[in-house]
């Protein structure tokens, strides 16, 4: 597999920074994990996949391989894993914890987020997040499209 690109890592480190600052003010007692193992219900048995970024609420345990009981899941989307990256996402929803996953642009500013329903259902396709500000509301956490892309390089 190809290295990410500088643009993805710097989006994926600063989006744990921001996302674990926000939890550890918040007390809430979840953690952002970069590059987790999460298993989909789909064949369980043999089929790990790796976001970029996981948000759990449950104890992180020592030797761990997989993240448990997930909440909030985030990939960065690069030209060369679209399919990949589309592909995990329908995995992600087959995930019971999961309420939330955002994918991430890495080639121009904006991303677009699933949301669980309340019924538990899914909606068929992505809400893309307009304006300024990318709300993740599984953690209560906003920020700034223009604060998180600031060092990428790519025009506001």
């Amino acid at each position: 597999m190809a290295p990410a690109s500088n643009v993805h890592g710097l989006l994926q480190g600063e989006l744990a920074r921001l996302i674990g600052n926000h939890l550890r003010a918040q007390k809430a007692g979840c953690n952002v994990i970069v590059a987790p193992g999460v298993v989909p219900n789909l064949l369980s048995a043999h089929n790990v996949r790796i976001p970029d970024l996981g948000v759990t609420c449950v104890p992180v345990a020592p030797g761990q391989s997989v993240l448990s009981d997930p909440i909030l899941l985030i990939e960065i989307l690069s030209p060369s894993n679209a399919l990949k990256t589309w592909s995990n996402v329908r995995a992600y929803k087959s995930i019971p914890s999961v309420k939330e996953i955002l994918v991430l642009q890495s080639t121009r500013i904006g991303a677009e987020v699933l949301r669980r329903m309340p019924e538990g259902g899914w909606p068929e396709e992505p809400l893309p997040l307009l304006g300024d500000d990318l709300a993740l509301t599984s953690i209560g956490f906003h920020v700034a499209f223009s604060e998180l892309y600031e060092q990428t390089g790519l025009a506001v």
